[in-house]
């Protein structure tokens, strides 16, 4: 990959129903240095999502393809069949535009993602006040069925635990606290 003459990066990660994607959707409206890093996956598009701008959604198969040929800078398959990553080609594009990319991913994408970059990125933990009221948040979104709801709760209560690993952990009890508090940090990173 290219090195162009700014190649930091913005990690934020959470467990899904922490509010990582409200969070940095504040921090892009705030800080036009930032780009969002459009992430790859296996999974279907949701109804108001856009490929290309929400994800590049593609199929399983075509992932796997992209894997073998080493166009990812990290991935991971986070449920069977189910694959999440960052391809090369979109950061490189990012930051040839002078912007430093910014990432909305999971807690496992956030930490392979930090063990590439290093010190070039900040990684922020979201942290939701409590378990409850994570599981709270995530019943009220009515996207998922019992099923999947079971499967993101375990996965959020194993990910909690790894918010020691990253550089800086921010609690979503009062969200404009929360964008306040990582907008100040997030721009003497950057400058």
């Amino acid at each position: 990959m290219a090195k162009w003459r700014n190649n930091k990066a913005v990690i934020v990660s959470a467990p899904s129903g922490a509010g990582k994607t409200t969070i940095v959707k504040h921090l892009l409206a705030s800080l036009p240095q930032l780009e969002f890093s459009v992430s790859a996956c296996s999974r279907l598009k949701r109804q108001g999502e856009t490929d290309g701008k929400d994800y590049f959604f593609i199929t399983a198969d075509s992932f796997r393809e992209k894997i073998a040929r080493d166009e990812f800078v990290e991935w991971q398959e986070v449920y069977p069949g189910s694959y999440y990553g960052t391809l090369k080609p979109e950061l490189e594009r990012i930051w040839k535009s002078g912007k430093t990319p910014i990432f909305d991913v999971d807690v496992q994408g956030g930490l392979n993602l930090k063990k590439y970059f290093g010190k070039e990125a900040l990684c922020v933990f979201i942290r939701p006040p409590s378990l409850e009221i994570l599981i709270q948040r995530l019943r009220s979104r009515g996207t998922e069925s019992e099923e999947s709801l079971f499967k993101r709760i375990g996965k959020a209560e194993s990910e909690l635990a790894f918010s020691k690993q990253f550089d800086l952990v921010i609690i979503n009890d009062e969200l404009d606290i929360a964008c306040c508090n990582l907008i100040e940090q997030v721009r003497l990173f950057i400058s």
